[in-house]
């Protein structure tokens, strides 16, 4: 428990069986329940995970290729039944820091934000991650911005905190699956009013391998522009009216 909530962290994972157990060993004593969710790993991912003696561990497979989006939504869905207030992501890859956690813990478990999102921009180790990255993530937290009303800097940075009641409101529909899916959630909450804040996280590039293609980033724009559109169709006069109505 954190602030008398109840803290789950949720942990992608496909094809992670150099990294899964150190991601799992260093997740902190304050968090009550963990759901990795083995997207059809073809390594030893699930097997490494079994091996562990964490009581806290809930391992769960898929045997269809899920994308790391629905893979998080599946891990929201396993967090909502174990009574999680306050839902994490840390990637399986250990690209997170753990000592980060309490951080985008903190404003969510006070109920001063409904989600909570790392950014690596802020703090003074941003110079670690690779400049394309840099390059590419100052281009997408633009346009995130302009399609969400949020003031964010790091839109791509997947380590997040979300509260119970928006984690319900992001599952009234599917989750964009693959890249690109940290855009339609913050588009989606933007524009639903929930509040979002970031907090200086630690990026993390050891013996991991990280990139970026020209591609993820045409994908990325695309579920940009796709969420908002969706958005303002949600939101508008006549979609109100309709929504009056039924």
């Amino acid at each position: 428990m954190y602030q008398a909530r109840r803290i789950v962290v949720v942990v992608p994972a496909r094809n992670e069986e150099r990294l899964i157990e150190r991601t799992l060993l260093g997740i902190p004593d304050f968090v009550d329940h963990i759901v990795v969710v083995d997207d059809q790993s073809t390594d030893d991912t699930a097997a490494r995970v079994r091996g562990l003696t964490d009581p806290r561990i809930e391992l769960s497979t898929s045997s269809e290729r899920l994308g790391v989006g629905r893979a998080i939504e599946r891990g929201y869905v396993a967090a909502l039944r174990a009574a999680a207030d306050v839902i994490c992501v840390m990637a399986g890859d250990n690209q997170m820091d753990p000592a980060d956690l309490v951080h985008l813990v903190t404003p969510v478990a006070s109920g001063s934000a409904d989600y909570a999102k790392g950014n690596r921009f802020l703090h003074p180790e941003r110079r670690r991650m690779p400049w394309p990255r840099r390059l590419a993530g100052r281009v997408l937290a633009w346009f995130t911005r302009w399609a969400s009303g949020l003031e964010l800097d790091d839109s791509q940075c997947g380590y997040t905190a979300l509260s119970r009641n928006a984690a319900e409101f992001l599952l009234t529909r599917p989750l964009w699956p693959s890249y690109g899916y940290p855009n339609d959630v913050l588009v989606r909450l933007g524009c639903a009013g929930y509040v979002t804040v970031e907090r200086p996280v630690r990026p993390v590039y050891a013996d991991e391998v990280s990139g970026v293609r020209f591609w993820h980033a045409l994908v990325v724009l695309y579920v940009i522009a796709r969420a908002r559109t969706q958005e303002a169709r949600r939101h508008s006069p006549h979609a109100s009216a309709v929504h009056r109505a039924r």
